[in-house]
């Protein structure tokens, strides 16, 4: 068995709905997945399984959200040690863990989209590309600032946003 990490892209199905964390767990505990557990109601949940390629995993959750929940969503998966490995390669250790937000990517970005992202931040945001995902030190909190709107899916490819106190929660879920 495995311990695979998997991340909704979005929760919310349409206004005021959205999907409940014991949904989400029942929908893996249904493909077979053990011991789904939880992390906030953000779309979080760590599971164990046989090992599988990642895009087959994403591919048998999506297709099983879509089926239960009626919507299409990305769903991002990483091995154990792979999110171990993202967990211990922050950055910017200094900032706050609300305002450092990592955009976990279905395929690694290049380095290359930091010069398009850099017209879209202040002066004090800070931007890495560690391991193909994008590391920003928003400096203040995301929503107030323009470049989160820069960080769609459409510009970038299938991922999705967590903060580092998310990152390291579900590290520590991971052991």
């Amino acid at each position: 068995m495995s311990v695979y990490v998997a991340m909704l892209h979005s929760i919310v199905l349409a206004p005021g709905r959205r999907v409940v964390m014991s949904d989400l767990r029942d929908m893996a505990s249904t493909l077979g997945y053990r011991n789904p557990r939880t992390l906030v109601s953000t779309g979080n949940i760590v599971f164990e399984a046989s090992e599988a390629a990642v895009g087959d995993i994403e591919a048998k959750l999506e297709g099983a959200f879509q089926s239960r929940f009626g919507k299409p969503v990305d769903i991002i998966v990483r091995r154990a040690d792979g999110w171990l490995r993202l967990a211990q390669s922050n950055p910017f250790p200094d900032g706050d863990g609300s305002q450092v937000i990592i955009r976990v990517m279905r395929k690694p970005l290049a380095t290359s989209v930091l010069d398009t992202l850099r017209v879209h931040a202040q002066p004090n945001q800070r931007l890495a590309v560690i391991g193909g995902d994008l590391w920003i030190d928003f400096a203040g909190k995301p929503s107030e600032w323009k470049l989160l709107s820069a960080l769609t899916t459409k510009r970038m490819g299938p991922g999705t946003l967590r903060n580092w106190n998310t990152v390291r929660g579900l590290a520590e879920m991971i052991g």
